[in-house]
């Protein structure tokens, strides 16, 4: 036994236990989604864009109201989850404080909002903004069997793709545009940044965009191109 009693080396270490490693879920490119849209019951295609577009989590997105949405100001306001409990559906807050958070649409999302608004919500503030066939509240199950999901999402050559893979596509195309991580943890509703990093990879056309401002900037400063 040292003196110090301090060891240098943990002795219960076991060997590759202290990697960890997130597998790379796929990512659906625009036209994917809008054709995963197409493909799906029509009152299930704006749930579908707004997911990609918004990036929120499947229990937002089913919690959501009217009086969440303001579409004049293009945001989404996302107070609450709906969470499947084992014999009940349940309202309750986000996952965390950083997850009450007011999120910022493009014109796309508030387009297929609009149009969703208007066939297929009831009136009242309150009325969910997606629902099943009958007005009831979504379950991701039973949405899934609507909509044969397995085979719908192969039909679109996005086979094995996830419905919360539709939130990672999303944050992939925000962190693409150039959101900050700080921006990313904001539209993802997190309080860490681990979350957020993994949308920080560095993808061939942004990498692209950026190397084309680069040029610019060098043009600008009166050094030519070669």
């Amino acid at each position: 036994m040292r003196e110090d009693e301090i060891l240098r080396q943990n002795p219960c270490r076991i060997k590759g236990y202290d990697r960890y490693h997130t597998p790379e879920r796929p990512t659906a490119t625009i036209a994917q989604v809008y054709a995963l849209a197409d493909a799906m019951p029509a009152r299930f295609a704006a749930l579908i864009i707004v997911a990609a577009l918004s990036g929120l989590r499947w229990g937002e997105l089913a919690a959501l109201r009217r009086c969440d949405v303001d579409l004049d100001a293009a945001t989404v306001r996302v107070p609450r989850k709906l969470a499947a409990l084992k014999d009940r559906l349940e309202f309750g807050p986000p996952k965390s404080a950083a997850g009450v958070r007011v999120v910022a649409l493009p014109a796309a999302a508030v387009e297929a909002l609009r149009e969703h608004l208007a066939e297929h919500v009831e009136d009242g503030p309150d009325a969910l903004m997606f629902t099943g066939a009958k007005g009831a509240p979504l379950r991701s199950g039973n949405v899934g069997r609507a909509v044969r999901w397995t085979k719908t999402v192969a039909s679109v050559g996005l086979a094995g793709f996830h419905f919360h893979d539709l939130r990672h596509a999303g944050n992939t195309l925000a962190a693409s545009a150039g959101a900050s991580t700080r921006e990313l943890m904001h539209r993802l509703g997190h309080a860490t940044l681990r979350a957020a990093l993994i949308y920080q990879h560095a993808t061939s056309e942004r990498d692209r965009e950026i190397a084309q401002a680069m040029d610019r900037r060098i043009a600008g400063n009166g050094r030519r191109r070669p």
